[in-house]
């Protein structure tokens, strides 16, 4: 198999789409799912983010309201993939198609490096399974907008992996919009801001793993790379994969998706952009890498307000996560770090709109409570049993994906560029009509 280039085509065939699930709770192997029956998972990438994924989910699946199990886990690297199989008791495969193949596997937790993303994600749901997809939610736009449609046509859970968008505070910035307490929605504002002396995303390498080796130390270099362009094996490569274009958008997927997903919640409405650029550059950790230390998004939208992300992988010094309205202004976020938790969001008037915000909400100033909500995993899990819309559902995260997406390719490219909503599809000039 791995001396043949991998091609969805020529190995998958289409399950038959999804149905019947709004009258009876039902797994996808058609078993009704009773409040104590577990959901059985598989989970392909057991990596640093994907040993994460899996212990989480044992834990949560430990829970009486989410009984789950996993029962077969998948990597390239051996190692990796011994160590999991371990952890949870199961079985492991170093294909990932052993796991979707699989009857007895109602949903799968895909933790893999980006550019292998939309590939499994389609691949399972074609086979029956839901799906959780740890961010970004694919590698390229055309990619979310694939995942998407299969999605829609097969009727199956999708839940994208920010899991800060189970938050309160992006919800509760939504009803604040939604409530006139800030006005004309204008501008977006967040960043993502980090600092080491080795340089982002250089992870230890081990030097006796590879694919000409056995055991723990055997790598599948082959199927890792998938349709990505053939080399010789890299280390480096493998090991570090988002300093590299051909797997990784660097700090725009791995850490501005982070950002985008919640904001698109906070909006009320998931927008794609109408206009994206993206810039920065490699200013002090010049390595091998090709993706920039330093990386500014700014985007564009059609309803009339724009985005404004910052990043940089040498100072971590954030600034405050917020949404400017023409009357008053949203601070979500005031450390910056997008990934935590907050006690409450503020909600503040502008000059211009105090004296109409005092009489209209009896307060100066608001400030917001954040309450408890399920977390991330527990949502998927749920759905997964009710065939509800998850926090971050396919959608969501495509539109997301669009703007991420987008300012990758604009660095890379050296332009603006343009959404066309009508056709789906990025372009160099202005859509018309």
């Amino acid at each position: 198999m791995t001396d043949q280039k991998l091609n969805r085509r020529d190995f998958v065939k289409s399950a038959a789409s999804a149905g019947a699930t709004l009258t009876v709770l039902r797994s996808v192997k058609g078993k009704v799912l009773g409040a104590n029956n577990q959901i059985h998972i598989g989970i392909i990438g057991v990596g640093g983010r994907g040993r994460d994924l899996l212990n989480w989910v044992m834990k949560t699946g430990e829970q009486p309201n989410t009984p789950a199990k996993v029962l077969a886990v998948s990597d390239v690297y051996g190692k990796r993939l011994r160590e999991a199989k371990e952890k949870a008791t199961c079985e492991g495969f170093l294909d990932y198609r052993e796991i979707i193949n699989r009857k007895d596997i109602d949903a799968v937790i895909i933790a893999t490096p980006d550019h292998w993303h939309s590939r499994i994600a389609i691949d399972a749901m074609d086979h029956g399974k839901d799906v959780y997809l740890e961010k970004p939610m694919t590698h390229t736009v055309e990619e979310a907008k694939d995942v998407y449609e299969k999605v829609k046509q097969s009727g199956r859970v999708l839940q994208v992996g920010s899991q800060t968008t189970s938050s309160d505070q992006w919800h509760k910035a939504r009803k604040a919009i939604q409530d006139g307490m800030i006005g004309k929605l204008i501008m977006s504002q967040g960043s993502y801001h980090r600092n080491s002396t080795a340089g982002e995303w250089n992870w230890t390498i081990d030097p006796n793993a590879g694919p000409n080796k056995t055991g723990d130390d055997f790598i599948d270099w082959k199927m890792w790379l998938g349709d990505a362009s053939r080399r010789p094996f890299d280390a480096d490569r493998f090991f570090r994969f988002r300093k590299y274009w051909d797997y990784s958008g660097g700090i725009a997927t791995d850490l501005f998706y982070h950002v985008m997903a919640p904001m698109n919640i906070c909006w009320g409405e998931a927008q794609f952009p109408h206009r994206v650029v993206g810039t920065g550059g490699t200013y002090i950790f010049k390595d091998e890498r090709e993706v920039p230390d330093t990386f500014m998004l700014a985007a564009d939208y059609a309803s009339g307000h724009s985005v404004v992300l910052s990043s940089t992988m040498a100072n971590e010094t954030h600034i405050p996560g917020l949404i400017r309205g023409h009357e008053g202004t949203i601070v979500m976020v005031p450390d910056g770090r997008f990934e935590g938790k907050v006690d409450f969001i503020t909600v503040t008037p502008a000059r211009i709109a105090k004296a109409k915000f005092e009489e209209k909400f009896g307060a100066a100033e608001l400030k917001l409570n954040c309450e408890p909500r399920e977390d991330h995993m527990q949502n998927f899990l749920r759905c997964v049993r009710t065939r509800e819309k998850p926090i971050l559902d396919a959608l969501t995260a495509y539109k997301a994906m669009t703007t991420i997406g987008m300012s990758v390719q604009s660095y890379r490219e050296g332009r603006v560029l343009y959404w066309d909503e009508h056709r789906q599809k990025v372009v160099h000039e202005p859509p018309k009509g």
